[in-house]
């Protein structure tokens, strides 16, 4: 520590240039949260999903429906020990801008398949007693101002009531929150009793997809094919996966977020790299005569070395921490899309990659400019100033 202040001075000798790339590490750095964030965003918390749970929806694609009828087959198969069913609705409200999902499901199974889900039981009670409720998380309430006891109406865009109308309204029973950040709070869920006997009579006793909790989850694949295999060459062949699988899928639709964002990130990142490497390189020449001097009083190479390492790790850890610090904070304020995202945080694995992109950034920066004051001669440098 004793030696702080010679970096610190060394840092400010050129104040401008030192500011300048300062802000261009710490705006990387921002940048890199808000990457992160939406990357968990678009993966749609599929890290965090249960390893016991499988999905299986129509072989052919999940907008193919199934027979209700399947639910009591599949809770007599071996290893399966809790099943419900769960259905897209997919209408609108108010403005087709205005996005949230919709699903139709069993109330007590839904929220005992996903413990993660977290609604106090007099609200689950109050929407059992009531089957035009529905209940929606937190981040869809806080994003439209609903309340328990509001009236929605929502406009079906598929789905439609069996007198020919298309506009379903149901009552805010329940507003769930989730139980860690990650946890998806955008859902919109009613009653699958109510919506079966009011929709059309064609699609009566049909379903979107089924959830699967097993007992084993080392034994998904085996149970996977059995339950495929009992409903093959029927009229509604299925294919069961893990529930991680079947997420990663549907977000896949979207594109490869993940490989666009890890190339716009490992582009900032080299800017930043040029950034603060020129920033030191700079530096270490226009001193190579100090580096002499204090060659001449002692300084031993290996302590030269360690003096421009220090630098770039006081400007890169300083700039880098302040730029996580910022991201968490504004991250943590909320969706900056006003909650078009179905989950937005900062992911904490993302925060311990960030804490090694300023070390490694710290260390690329800084080596090569360390080394050439390490190996300077006194006299080359002396004479060349």
């Amino acid at each position: 520590m004793k030696f702080l202040p010679l970096i610190l001075r060394s840092l400010l000798r050129k104040k401008t240039r030192t500011v300048f790339t300062i802000l261009s590490i710490f705006v990387a750095f921002i940048l890199f949260g808000y990457l992160a964030a939406i990357d968990s965003a678009f993966g749609l918390g599929v890290d965090l999903v249960g390893e016991d749970r499988l999905i299986l929806q129509h072989k052919v694609s999940l907008v193919q429906l199934l027979p209700e009828s399947y639910l009591r087959r599949l809770e007599a198969v071996d290893g399966i020990i809790f099943v419900t069913h769960c259905t897209w609705f997919g209408g609108v409200y108010r403005d087709p801008k205005n996005y949230f999902p919709q699903l139709v499901v069993q109330p007590e199974r839904y929220f005992k398949m996903y413990p993660e889900f977290l609604l106090p039981e007099e609200q689950l009670s109050a929407w059992l007693e009531d089957r035009t409720g529905a209940v929606v998380g937190r981040a869809t309430a806080q994003r439209y101002g609903f309340k328990i006891g509001d009236r929605v109406p929502i406009q079906g865009t598929f789905w439609r009531l069996a007198d020919g109308g298309s506009t379903w309204e149901f009552t805010i029973r329940g507003i769930y929150d989730g139980a860690e950040d990650g946890t998806d709070t955008t859902q919109f869920v009613f009653r699958y009793d109510y919506f079966d006997e009011t929709r059309v009579a064609s699609a009566k006793g049909l379903v979107g997809w089924y959830m699967l909790r097993i007992r084993d989850p080392e034994r998904a694949p085996e149970i996977a094919a059995k339950v495929d295999a009992m409903f093959a060459n029927s009229f509604y062949e299925t294919k069961t996966t893990t529930e991680k699988a079947f997420l990663r899928g549907f977000a896949n639709q979207i594109g490869n977020i993940g490989a666009i964002l890890t190339a716009v990130l490992a582009a900032v990142f080299f800017t930043i790299l040029l950034v603060s490497g020129n920033t030191m390189a700079q530096s270490v020449r226009e001193r190579s005569s100090e580096f002499a001097v204090l060659k001449t009083l002692g300084f031993s190479d290996g302590l030269v070395l360690l003096l421009v390492l220090g630098e770039s790790f006081a400007l890169s850890v300083f700039a880098g921490l302040a730029g996580l610090a910022t991201a968490w904070y504004l991250i943590s304020l909320g969706d900056p899309t006003g909650g078009v995202l179905p989950i937005f945080y900062f992911p904490p694995e993302k925060l311990v990659t960030g804490l090694s992109f300023i070390i490694l950034l710290a260390l690329l920066s800084g080596l090569f400019p360390a080394i050439q004051a390490m190996r300077l001669r006194i006299a080359d440098a002396l004479r060349r100033s």
